[in-house]
């Protein structure tokens, strides 16, 4: 998941839940200072964060998550790694048959 792609989830989840305009929401956006959100406005988009990427966060750690960029660089940090593929399965048949 690229960084633009998180910031998109992750405005379009605060404008929802604080009800404000996505437009006002840049990396730059302090969650309390600038989007007045309190601390179960937090804990809500903690656990959005959780369960939309995967990513487990301590109670210290986010308390350390004060803006946007702080978020987006959470969550890109602590993605869980892709699946890998498969193995690939050996097959008896003669190649190109």
């Amino acid at each position: 998941m690229t960084r633009d792609e998180v910031f998109e989830l992750i405005r379009e989840h605060l404008a929802d839940e604080l009800e404000v305009d996505p437009a006002r929401i840049t990396e730059d956006t302090h969650f309390r200072k600038d989007l007045d959100a309190d601390s179960l406005d937090l804990y809500t988009l903690v656990q959005e964060l959780e369960d939309s990427y995967g990513v487990a966060m301590s109670d210290e750690q986010a308390a350390r998550i004060q803006t946007v960029a702080q978020a987006v660089d959470f969550v890109l940090a602590h993605q869980p790694a892709a699946p890998a593929a498969p193995p690939a399965v050996p097959s008896d048949r003669e190649p190109g048959s």
